[in-house]
């Protein structure tokens, strides 16, 4: 691979720390930047851009920020990157094709909240046209190169948001993801990819693809990073019918402890003459392994029969119906294997169109028991990768190729995460230069944030930088998302009794959805009795003391977590004496968990001194064993 090492560390905690220290000035910033871009232009032809900002635009952009704290902005003083078929107000929007720009008066939904975060814009980036193809040579700015070896493609179509990252010319990038736009440029320029929940992030004021699974997706050098930009962007907009409100995640499997994770069968694996590619994709699968992850096995041929459906039916249409006036009219306008690809939309009709909606409801149907076994679906991001000038050479074949793990995840309304993990090289003599090869992360829509702190974990592990820089942002302490955003759905509940791991009324919380959070105990307030009746046979934790007093005792608990939506149907079916109250924990924090009334303790046994519930069951059973 080949760094640029003189970039600094444009991670978000990395600018955060030097704003704040007084280090660093926004203004001061996109003086450095526009140095670096007029010097990457002089060393290396690698057409990210299609129209950079001025120093004094993007001085415009860092005055706006004067005299605000760098505390009170999530963004504040970000630069970023936008692939140019979203709009930025007062700049060209061309989509790679000259004759179709046009100067938008307002912003993109998205990139007018990125601005109101504190971010700064630094240019609109080069596409393959229309995000039409996954290899980024397909526009007529030029090919955009890789950013680790200019020989090599970047990845597209999101290719110049994906390279500017790389080098250190922002700190994130937004690009598009249809196909695999926002995963494939990840992969090849070592970075975090997010192809978020579509509709989570508006696409109103972007130039549409396939309007009904477009998504606006995220480069990013850390997950962490990824997921503030989320946070910030995500919400659904009057302008764009299709974006929407997602449910809670619920559990967050990536956050730690045990998880499920889909692995191809092996006669699903295709690596395109990827010689190390089963190598690399075992290494990760170990990775997940050792984070915790236990590998099942999913039969990959459905979704890759959804992937299929893409490119020959009705989104094909759906790609000639987004420009269908310009095309019709200037149809020599249009890269040729873009035009190729969709004036076949003319062609296809409204039988052929229900004909494939139905092959994709039905193959919907077959993947979706998957999802009951898995956590999250593990793939390779893409194969392998080729040189520009074979991608000029074979263009049809080798995209398609790109696009063989990555075509399927919009259609079945999925969420996924591209992540660096492995390096390539071609065949058994002809090295790659080192070129990264990664895996995504999948689950279904809503799954951002689990996917995103997966990731997190999953990077840290692997290659040992972020980019074309020599920063490893993604290994410092702490860089897992910010989980606050993202609301989990998930109510805590402290158990004492017969609901404890492995006890008898366990499963009405595992049956419920319900996920062991941690084994804890309570703060020094209570004491424990067991009541009288049952079976099963049932304590009651009694608050007898304040903060400070004496009297009580710390009792073992675990807190477990449930759906919002089973709760309360939980609490209701919970008899008297008992009830649902608040718990104290000897770290400090409360949550909601078993109480009893302490009426309810007259003829009880006062069992406090053992310290818990499975305690004093070990000791009785001993007593009535002797």
């Amino acid at each position: 691979m080949t760094f640029a090492a003189d970039r600094p560390d444009l991670s978000l905690p990395a600018l955060r720390a030097r704003y704040r220290a007084g280090t660093l000035t926004p203004r001061a910033l996109v003086q450095q930047l526009h140095g670096r871009m007029q010097a990457e232009d002089a060393l290396a032809d690698r057409r990210i851009w299609i129209r950079r900002l001025s120093l004094e635009e993007m001085q415009a952009h860092a005055d706006a920020l004067a005299g605000r704290d760098p505390a009170s902005m999530p963004l504040y003083g970000v630069p970023f990157a936008i692939k140019d078929n979203i709009d930025l107000a007062g700049v060209p929007t061309t989509a790679a094709c000259p004759a179709y720009a046009y100067t938008p008066g307002r912003s993109a939904t998205v990139v007018q909240r990125l601005l109101e975060a504190g971010a700064i814009p630094v240019g609109k980036t080069n596409l393959d046209q229309f995000a039409t193809g996954l290899v980024g040579v397909r526009s007529p700015y030029g090919a955009c190169r890789n950013a680790l070896d200019a020989e090599f493609i970047s990845g597209g179509s999101s290719s110049g948001s994906a390279v500017a990252v790389a080098l250190g010319l922002a700190s994130f990038a937004l690009g598009t993801d249809t196909a695999g736009s926002g995963r494939v440029p990840a992969m090849l320029n070592n970075l975090i990819g997010l192809k978020p929940s579509c509709g989570r992030i508006p696409t109103t004021g972007m130039v549409p693809a396939c309007r009904t699974i477009d998504a606006v997706s995220v480069f990013a050098l850390t997950a962490a990073d990824a997921a503030a930009v989320l946070a910030a962007a995500q919400g659904p907009d009057a302008g764009d019918v299709y974006s929407r409100t997602l449910p809670p995640h619920g559990h967050d499997f990536g956050a730690g402890g045990p998880f499920r994770f889909g692995l191809p069968r092996a006669a699903d694996l295709e690596f395109h003459g990827n010689a190390q590619g089963p190598a690399l994709f075992a290494e990760a699968v170990a990775a997940l392994q050792a984070l915790g992850g236990t590998p099942v096995e999913v039969d990959l041929r459905p979704f890759r029969a959804v992937a299929g459906l893409l490119y020959e039916g009705p989104w094909v249409a759906e790609r000639y119906a987004a420009i269908r006036p310009f095309i019709e009219a200037q149809p020599e306008a249009l890269h040729p294997v873009t035009r190729q690809i969709t004036l076949q939309g003319r062609h296809i009709g409204a039988p052929e169109s229900f004909e494939a909606l139905y092959r994709l409801k039905a193959l919907e149907r077959q993947t979706r028991d998957v999802w009951a076994s898995i956590d999250c679906l593990l793939t390779p991001t893409a194969s392998t990768t080729y040189t520009v000038a074979e991608v000029e050479a074979d263009p049809l074949r080798t995209n398609a190729n790109l696009g063989h793990y990555t075509n399927f995840v919009n259609l079945l309304d999925l969420a996924a995460v591209a992540v660096p993990t492995g390096t390539m090289a071609r065949g058994q003599a002809q090295p790659l230069a080192g070129l990264p090869w990664g895996v995504t992360l999948v689950a279904p829509a809503g799954q951002d944030l689990p996917l995103l702190s997966l990731a997190a974990r999953l990077h840290a592990r692997t290659l040992p930088t972020a980019g074309a820089t020599l920063h490893a942002p993604h290994r410092a302490a702490g860089a897992v998302p910010d989980a606050s955003p993202f609301p989990s759905g998930l109510v805590p509940l402290a158990v004492c009794g017969a609901h404890l791991s492995g006890l008898p009324l366990n499963g009405q919380l595992t049956g419920l959805g319900g996920r062991l959070v941690r084994a804890t105990r309570s703060a020094p307030l209570y004491r424990l009795y067991a009541l009288p009746g049952g079976p099963p046979q049932r304590p009651g934790l009694v608050r007898v003391a304040e903060p400070g007093q004496g009297g009580g005792a710390s009792i073992e608990l675990e807190v477990w977590a449930l759906p919002a939506a089973a709760f309360g149907a939980f609490a209701a079916a919970i008899p008297a004496p008992l009830g649902i109250g608040t718990v104290r924990l000897d770290d400090g924090s409360a949550v909601p968990g078993f109480v009893c009334e302490s009426v309810a303790t007259a003829g009880a046994l006062d069992i406090t001194a053992h310290g818990g519930w499975r305690a004093w069951l070990a000791a009785a059973a001993t007593t009535s064993a002797s």
